[in-house]
């Protein structure tokens, strides 16, 4: 079963969502549950990354969608969001803090639902990559396909995403240990690499995305090796 949240507050909107999920239900065979939220200030409160796709209206009192969706970014990066408008100017902008599509009022359901599938699609493929992160803030999730790489410094680790950077409390063995099974590889103690953004190696150095990264000499052969092996697994799969 599938959370979804419905951020709106205009009751005929927001029912008019509730009676398409439920159609759409019906005709795929898939089981939701929907929440719905009458502001964005109410739906960020002790916000938990459950769900799969926020349906979120732009405009609302307190909080407008935008800016609740930049907030709402920076607790969950695999969350699917649609936005919900009436004017195409602010549907726009949407797409600036990675929202899968937007839906123009009133809703019909031809549109609903071919853009609820993709976003349930965009959910399912970033959830299988995702790991849950203990920020000060609460729990982050985030889409390992968009970690560059983990660096510690005096016991502070830092998920340098390709679009943010994360930082927390803990300890680097441990963060290879949960993800080792995605692929990344440890160039040398302060270092976990995501070989999908390595760029080039020259030396005793590694391009990750635009940051260059060293690599310990000790490590070195273990690294090109296990690199190797990753990049023949990789075309293993693309096959």
């Amino acid at each position: 079963m599938r959370n979804i949240a419905i951020v709106e507050d205009e009751d005929l909107a927001a029912e008019a969502l509730m009676c398409h999920i439920a159609e759409y239900e019906k005709n795929s065979g898939q089981k939701f549950s929907v929440s719905r939220f009458h502001d964005a200030v109410e739906f960020l409160k002790d916000y938990k990354p459950l769900y799969s796709v926020v349906f979120m209206d732009i405009q609302m009192p307190r909080l407008d969608g935008m800016s609740a969706a930049v907030r709402l970014r920076a607790a969950d990066k695999t969350v699917s969001i649609i936005f919900i408008t009436n004017l195409m100017q602010y549907a726009q902008k949407g797409y600036e803090v990675d929202a899968v599509a937007y839906l123009m009022k009133p809703v019909s359901y031809f549109d609903f639902a071919l853009k609820f599938k993709k976003a349930l699609d965009v959910y399912v493929m970033n959830a299988g990559q995702a790991v849950t992160v203990n920020t000060a803030g609460g729990l982050c999730r985030i889409s390992t396909d968009k970690l560059m790489y983990v660096e510690i410094v005096r016991h502070r680790l830092y998920y340098h995403l390709v679009d943010d950077v994360i930082e927390i409390t803990g300890v680097l063995y441990k963060v290879e240990d949960e993800l080792k099974k995605f692929g990344f590889l440890r160039c040398n103690q302060c270092y976990l690499v995501n070989p999908k953004f390595i760029l080039s190696i020259k030396g005793l150095s590694v391009q990750v995305g635009n940051d260059t990264l060293m690599i310990s000499r000790p490590r070195r052969n273990a690294f090109l090796a296990e690199l190797a092996a990753w990049y023949a697994g990789s075309e293993g799969r693309n096959d």
